[in-house]
């Protein structure tokens, strides 16, 4: 029962409830920690800096001039082979948000058309594929639960009910429950100690950017704003854009299942798409997996990255105001 509930939380990269309740835990962090010097911070800065410019990234916030987020990205990046057995290969990394745009998912089905073979993620006995529309009803699932609530209370869509997984070139390409269990059980990992690691970054993440208390006031205040969709969407496109480097946590150099080992039975999939001859793959996975697969990709199957291309999941410009209609000239 813990992993059908702690499993698509980690996947999806935030929770809702749990951002609220962490921003206490941040702010207490930073009593106790005190503030960085100047010294340690720039250095710090510079760090992430370089780091940046040598690491792909798969979302972005975009901003406009007076620093307010008008759109959340998600990344679509090529991977092309230029020599050895995957001379003419090409595989798109394509990051998925689990609630977004209408706009954003029709777009999605267009492109996936054009795939050989569309790898996607969905922990479940091997072959499965989701219906058409998602199914009938609404999730019986409480995470499902609340992401569908979610839409409702953002004006966004859900993943499930908008991306046709029924198309012939979509193949599952993720671990099945009892083979994610029997992984966790070999590396000694524990369903209480991956929340404890998720929740311990997130507040080292949250101190260090000393941003705690504002995106507590952020959150509360978009919740009674008289535009309450695009302010709570703003308000939580910045914790997503926090999340991507919480997950990073998952996929170090010792790994973990929820990532590491995910990836690597995907990536095993696409093995085996790629000895029967596809040229043109995409892989659909959560952005918090692209970092560790970027990495594979380039290391044992000998890809280059080609090109970046970014899709808008999320817009929250603000809404046009309708135009003033001319004055009437007074009758003489």
């Amino acid at each position: 029962m813990l992993r059908r509930i702690v499993v698509p939380a980690l996947c999806a990269g935030w929770l809702f409830a749990f951002c609220l309740g962490m921003v206490h835990l941040v702010r207490q962090a930073q009593a106790e920690n005190g503030a960085e010097k100047p010294a340690a911070k720039k250095n710090a800065a510079q760090a992430a800096a370089k780091k940046g410019a040598e690491e792909q990234k798969y979302l972005r916030i975009v901003r406009d001039a007076k620093d307010v987020p008008t759109k959340l990205d998600t990344a679509i990046v090529r991977y092309v082979g230029t020599k050895g057995k995957y001379a003419g290969v090409t595989v798109d990394l394509i990051g998925a948000v689990h609630i977004g745009d209408k706009s954003y998912y029709d777009e999605l089905n267009k492109r996936f058309a054009g795939y050989e073979a569309l790898l996607y993620e969905l922990m479940a006995p091997k072959g499965t594929r989701i219906p058409k529309g998602g199914g009938q009803g609404r999730s019986g699932h409480p995470i499902g639960l609340m992401q569908e609530g979610m839409t409702d209370v953002l004006g966004l869509s859900y993943q499930l009910r908008e991306v046709d997984y029924t198309k012939k070139n979509f193949v599952h390409a993720d671990m099945s429950p009892k083979e994610f269990d029997a992984k966790m059980d070999e590396r000694g990992e524990s369903w209480m100690g991956m929340a404890f690691k998720m929740m311990g970054q997130s507040i080292a993440m949250q101190a260090q950017k000393g941003g705690a208390a504002s995106t507590e006031m952020e959150m509360l205040l978009a919740l009674f704003d008289a535009n309450r969709e695009l302010k709570m969407k703003r308000a939580l496109a910045k914790q997503f854009e926090d999340m991507e480097g919480v997950m990073d946590s998952f996929g170090g150099e010792e790994g973990s299942t929820i990532i590491t080992e995910r990836n690597i039975a995907a990536l095993k999939v696409l093995k085996q798409q790629l000895r029967k001859g596809k040229k043109n793959v995409g892989i659909f996975y959560g952005a918090g997996h692209l970092p560790d697969m970027d990495k594979r990709l380039i290391e044992e199957f000998g890809l280059k990255r080609d090109k970046t291309e970014w899709l808008t999941a999320w817009d929250m410009s603000e809404p046009a105001k309708p135009a003033k209609a001319p004055a009437k000239k007074a009758a003489k």
